[in-house]
């Protein structure tokens, strides 16, 4: 009989002891965080000055849109290099044939045809309201007029390439 007795005090206390543990809590305050950093994309761009008359009195004007997309907040600086066929600081696009004849052509921040896009001379956009949301500028390419371009049978075709940066 005392074996019995000894048994139920022990229950008795295991039960008491649980149901105390189960009114007591702490709590913690934790951090939780993330950086976000300024960041840009540029897009592909190009301007299509299609066909170039040597004997036209007027230059050849053309446009084309350059876009970039930047974290909400953040502004862009966009710069363009001479292009792959330079020859110090004049821009040229070689003929696609032979590749040893070339047609001049510039890059403008303005309609007017005023400022050179280059490294020196760049154009800020910003700041961008949402990564959505594309920021953009018009690139003003101009061929002169009067260049002694040498023209294929069938017609020659010139191109340049230009690196666009954004810097922000």
């Amino acid at each position: 009989m005392k074996r019995s007795v000894l048994s139920l005090v022990t229950l008795s206390m295991i039960m008491a002891t649980s149901a105390l543990a189960g009114s007591a809590s702490t709590s913690n305050t934790n951090n939780i965080t993330a950086t976000v950093a300024p960041k840009c994309t540029i897009g592909a761009f190009a301007i299509a000055f299609g066909s170039y008359d040597p004997f036209a009195a007027a230059p050849l004007d053309q446009s084309g849109t350059v876009s970039i997309n930047c974290t909400k907040g953040t502004s862009g600086t966009v710069s363009f290099d001479l292009g792959a066929n330079a020859s110090g600081a004049v821009r040229r696009m070689k003929d696609t044939g032979a590749g040893t004849n070339f047609l001049t052509y510039e890059v403008y921040t303005d309609a007017g045809h005023t400022t050179v896009w280059n490294a020196v001379n760049t154009v800020v956009l910003g700041p961008s309201v949402s990564k959505n949301t594309a920021l953009t500028a018009t690139a003003y390419g101009r061929v002169a007029a009067g260049q002694d371009a040498q023209a294929g049978a069938a017609g020659l075709n010139y191109q340049d390439t230009l690196v666009a940066t954004v810097t922000f």
